[in-house]
This record gives C-alpha cells, sequence and structure tokens, in this order.
C-alpha cells in the first residue's frame, strides 16, 4: 500500500476529514472530531497509528512483528502498522476497525447521523 492509497482508505471512511494539528508533516484522519489514524505520509518506513480493542491489540502484537504498541499514543488502545509489511487488505481492515471504534464511542444520535452516506 501506497501513502496515497494509505491515505485514500482513510479518507473513504464515512465523514472522516484530514488534519493537521501536530504540525504538516502529521496526517491525522478524523471523525466528529476524533482521531481514527496518524500517520506521515512521507516516512520512510510507512507507518499508521491505529485504535484497537485493547484484547485485539495485544494478540495482533503477538502475531505480527510489524504491529507495535502505539508510538505517542495510549499503547493500551492504538498500534503503529507499519504498512509494507502486511497485506493491503489487512491494513484497510485495521483501518475501518479503527474508523469503527471511534464511532462506536459517540452519542448514538451522533453515530446514526454517521452512519447516513
Amino acid at each position: 500500500m501506497t501513502p496515497q492509497q494509505l491515505k485514500a482508505v482513510c479518507l473513504e471512511q464515512n465523514a472522516a476529514v484530514e488534519d493537521f494539528p501536530f504540525g504538516p508533516e502529521h496526517s491525522v484522519f478524523k471523525v466528529a472530531g476524533k482521531m481514527f489514524a496518524i500517520t506521515d505520509l512521507d516516512a520512510t518506513p510507512l507507518t499508521v497509528g491505529l485504535k484497537c480493542d485493547p484484547d485485539e491489540a495485544v494478540r495482533l502484537r503477538a502475531e505480527y512483528p510489524a504491529i507495535v504498541p502505539g508510538y505517542h499514543l495510549n499503547k493500551r488502545h492504538w498500534n503503529t502498522v507499519t504498512v509494507g509489511e502486511l497485506p493491503a487488505r489487512m491494513v484497510r481492515e485495521l483501518i475501518e476497525d479503527s474508523y469503527d471504534l471511534v464511532v462506536a464511542g459517540h452519542p448514538k444520535a451522533e453515530r446514526l447521523r454517521l452512519d447516513r452516506p
């Protein structure tokens, strides 16, 4: 997955936006004001911070060397994923899971609004 593909997958999530609260080098992808992904699209290797269920996060870290505790993030809830070391389909699924976790944390009325295309 290229940096452009990573960005496209993040932005194709419903109501997702790209923001730069930590400076121009860090793309932060948000839904309803809450972050679900953070990356430096120019970095080598390309990595992305993604929210994850805590139990799933531990399982993924044990199974995949390319998935480690979130760098500068709450390590219980966030993983850092080295994009090029995993299949693109898996990275896409991890992004979608992160997005879904963030949306699930919003009040029901907000979730219903976000579910509409």
